[in-house]
């Protein structure tokens, strides 16, 4: 049997490093050259204490497979997503799992199907419709308020960032008072390797303090969304916390620790990522004038716009799974029990699936783009956030003539959660 390919050490440093994500060129030149020459690939750490060992997998086909049979590749026992040995022995010790929070997205079956079907009907399109007029109204005012603030903008303070989030927080029924809590929660819990988004105000932390800051973002957000669980069973409503504090799975209650993680998952996975693929859009658009003058003129290249964002931002960066048994993925042979990351920034430009993948193209087909996962467990809020974006960008050319960057656009230090941070815009009303 040959050996495994093993990355090599400054290759490695790339894949796992947050701050290599916030410089997108140079990722997406790594990511080229380790799918040109070694599509699956062991990455080893300098240091045995600092993490496992595992597969780095990059090439398109090898990530629709791993996606797609949920059988084989695991979500658990094992973190979901890449996580320093500190760090999950911290977990351990707080909760007694391998993560800080148990969600959706943590679970195999036969758990996973029974708590996703709880509200897989609620995010379907034709519930949706229910919701529509309030997303529009909202995408309007949204709208308004950035022109009003204009002619020079941060896009993504003022509109990317909270217009999903006011969404999704409708959804969940939790007070406009409140948003403040939920989007700094949220930062600190996907941004914690971003001194920026976290707020520590601290350039480097250590991994010790990035893990005690998710913990306690963690600790706040179960706090508030107990409170939340018991006001619906009280007094349900037609939101979604009312359908996950009264719902069973097989004929109990939700624990409380599983209750936590779906509030928290659709609070956080709900706006962060739709803000990521909307910021990203647009920064495209203001970069190509042409572009943003053809959909304009032609609003039935929305949808591609939508599509083509989620893919070229790819706003969850990776996720872990673990292998059930002795697989050959690629060429190599993964042992069960190895442990193996699936990068969606790098399948997502794969020029074996897509042509000129660093184009942004609204007119890109066929665009299967792996930014929502595939299989079981492709995202839950997928029509929702295609939804949430269409809409906006509607209200956007209806009310700009033109935009053009006025600054330096800035990408967030994360290797999970990622896309921008900060977007400079000039604005030119209709």
């Amino acid at each position: 049997m040959s050996e495994p390919a093993i990355l090599p050490t400054d290759l490695a440093r790339t894949a796992i490093d947050p701050h290599a994500y916030a410089e997108w060129d140079g990722l997406l030149d790594t990511f080229d050259h380790i799918r040109s020459t070694m599509p699956v690939a062991k990455i080893v750490p300098e240091d045995p204490d600092l993490f496992e060992p595992f597969w780095l997998i990059t090439a398109y086909d090898d990530v629709m497979r791993i996606s797609k049979d949920n059988a084989t590749f695991l979500n658990n026992p094992k973190p979901v997503v890449f996580s320093l040995k500190q760090a999950i022995e911290f977990s351990r010790k707080a909760t007694g799992s391998n993560m800080l929070v148990d969600s959706l997205v943590v679970f195999d079956a036969p758990i996973h199907p029974k708590y996703r079907k709880l509200t897989q009907d609620w995010f379907m399109p034709r519930n949706l419709k229910r919701i529509e007029a309030e997303i529009r109204d909202l995408a309007a005012r949204t709208v308004d308020r950035m022109i009003g603030l204009g002619p020079q903008v941060d896009f993504v303070k003022e509109v990317a960032g909270p217009y999903p989030l006011r969404v999704v927080m409708q959804i969940l029924g939790v007070p406009p008072e409140d948003e403040p809590r939920m989007q700094m929660l949220t930062q600190q819990l996907f941004g914690g390797q971003d001194a920026d988004l976290s707020g520590t105000g601290m350039e480097n932390m250590t991994p010790e303090q990035v893990v005690q800051l998710v913990a306690g973002a963690v600790k706040s957000f179960e706090g508030y969304f107990a409170e939340l669980a018991e006001k619906r069973r009280a007094n349900p409503t037609d939101d979604v916390a009312s359908v996950i504090a009264n719902a069973l799975v097989d004929g109990e209650p939700l624990p409380p620790r599983d209750m936590a993680g779906y509030y928290i998952i659709v609070a956080t996975a709900g706006h962060d990522t739709t803000s990521a693929s909307t910021a990203g859009a647009m920064m495209a658009l203001a970069n190509d004038p042409e572009q943003f003058a053809r959909v304009k003129a032609d609003r039935s290249l929305l949808p591609g716009i939508v599509e083509e964002a989620i893919r070229w931002t790819s706003p969850v960066q990776h996720f872990m799974r673990t292998a059930a048994k002795d697989v050959e993925v690629g060429g190599q042979q993964i042992k069960a029990g190895d442990w193996m990351m699936i990068n969606y920034v790098a399948a997502n430009h794969d020029p074996a699936q897509f042509a000129d993948p660093r184009r942004f193209d609204a007119a890109r087909s066929p665009n299967r783009h792996l930014a929502f996962g595939a299989g079981a467990h492709q995202c839950l809020g997928l029509h929702l956030a295609r939804l949430e974006m269409r809409i906006l960008f509607e209200a956007l050319l209806d009310r700009i003539e033109a935009v053009e960057p006025a600054g330096e656009a800035k990408r967030a230090t994360s290797t999970f959660v990622g896309g921008l941070k900060s977007l400079p815009l000039k604005i030119t009303p209709a």
